[in-house]
């Protein structure tokens, strides 16, 4: 139940950052207006230039080939909260979805792709394609912990049956038993 409530609790806090609060005012910040041209040069450089931990290079179209064929939506949502090496949104905690999104589409139309800045319809595709990459990500978080704490519990029993056979090797020794 518990493990249960973690879940839901997650992957609501994961929809009001998403969607945002009903009675809450767009915050201007420094992404608001810029274009996917302007973001790449700001953040995505850093990566995408070089190919700095297998990130794709800007113009490689073997390398974006793949990605391009995911489709806009599944690519954008998967880059905007993480993937592979690539933190959620480029590790910028500010960069709103649409700068974000706009980004993503410049590079994949400069890398062989034909993608348009996404419009409000694709944009909300997006946040539900994040939405479930997010439950995902949950998901496998959750079997990672629990093969960590199985590893755990193996290695301590491991660890305490070595600590018994030590035990019994210093208690024969004491006694002048050789076992």
């Amino acid at each position: 139940m518990k493990r249960y409530l973690s879940i839901s609790v997650l992957i609501g806090l994961a929809v009001i950052s998403l969607h945002g609060h009903a009675d809450e005012k767009p915050k201007p910040n420094a992404w608001q207006g810029k274009s996917g041209e302007e973001v790449y040069n700001t953040v995505c450089f850093a990566c995408h230039k070089a190919g700095i931990a297998d990130a794709p290079k800007l113009g490689d179209k073997a390398a974006w080939a793949d990605l391009i064929a995911e489709g806009q939506a599944v690519l954008t949502a998967h880059a905007w909260v993480g993937v592979r090496a690539m933190p959620a949104k480029g590790g910028q905690p500010d960069m709103t979805l649409e700068a974000f999104a706009d980004a993503v589409a410049w590079m994949a139309s400069n890398s062989g792709g034909d993608w348009k800045t996404p419009d409000d319809t694709l944009l909300a595709v997006i946040r539900e394609e994040a939405i479930q990459r997010i439950g995902v990500q949950v998901t496998e978080m959750q079997e990672m912990q629990q093969e960590l704490h199985k590893l755990t519990q193996e290695h301590l029993e491991t660890r305490l049956q070595n600590m018994e056979k030590q035990l019994q090797n210093l208690t024969s020794r004491d006694t002048g038993k050789v076992k």
